[in-house]
């Protein structure tokens, strides 16, 4: 019996997926994490047969995702679902003034986990926790939200017994090997050596909910 996998999230989930291409699994799965996760597990577990799917999309806060949760989340009924949310509502803040503040991002948060677990009580659930890097679109200002953001979805895993990925805190251990650009670009999104580090902690992460 094939096995549903789901990441949720913005731009750093989105990377570039093909939006034309939302029936089949498997497909147009972006250049990111979620296409490097997906290669890793199809190559790896055959058996499970995995339906994999990416529904980020660039600059969503959280907000947005809860605006499409049910045809892009519910709808799609994952055994094992993905999220990572949050540099956006911090960024759309310190651009033009359209962000969502740190308690109404908890409260919306907490919304979307509700009705998950109230519509899909079986669905294993892993949180990915917000990151930066001050450098590129990333300043000082932001530091102290985002951590409060990353404590925030610590809270919430803690709340609802899901598994809970910190990746702050592998990227300030890598900036020891090379420089902040190299992992996230402009301080945001991640390049290609980002992407594989969160592949990595990521089917790390998950071996006991898959």
């Amino acid at each position: 019996m094939s096995k549903v996998l789901l990441f949720q999230g913005d731009s750093i989930t989105d990377a570039g997926r093909n939006k034309e291409m939302l029936a089949p699994a498997n497909k147009g799965l972006g250049i990111g994490y979620a296409h490097l996760t997906a290669a890793e597990l199809l190559a790896s577990e055959p058996e499970k047969e995995w339906q994999i799917y990416n529904r980020g999309i660039s600059g969503n806060r959280v907000v947005d995702l809860y605006a499409r949760w049910k045809i892009d989340t519910l709808n799609l009924r994952p055994d094992v679902l993905s999220i990572l949310i949050g540099v956006n509502d911090t960024w759309h803040e310190k651009a033009n003034q359209n962000g969502v503040e740190v308690p109404r991002y908890d409260k919306i948060y907490r919304m979307l986990m509700d009705w998950t677990v109230s519509e899909l009580p079986e669905t294993k659930i892993i949180l990915l926790e917000p990151f930066v890097l001050l450098t590129g679109a990333v300043e000082e200002d932001w530091i102290d939200e985002i951590n409060a953001r990353r404590e925030v979805v610590k809270k919430i895993a803690e709340d609802y017994n899901t598994l809970f990925l910190p990746l702050q805190s592998m990227f300030d251990e890598a900036c020891k090997k090379a420089p902040m650009e190299y992992w996230l670009g402009d301080g945001v999104h991640p390049t290609a050596a980002g992407h594989s580090l969160i592949t990595k902690a990521w089917i790390k992460a998950t071996e006991s909910i898959r």
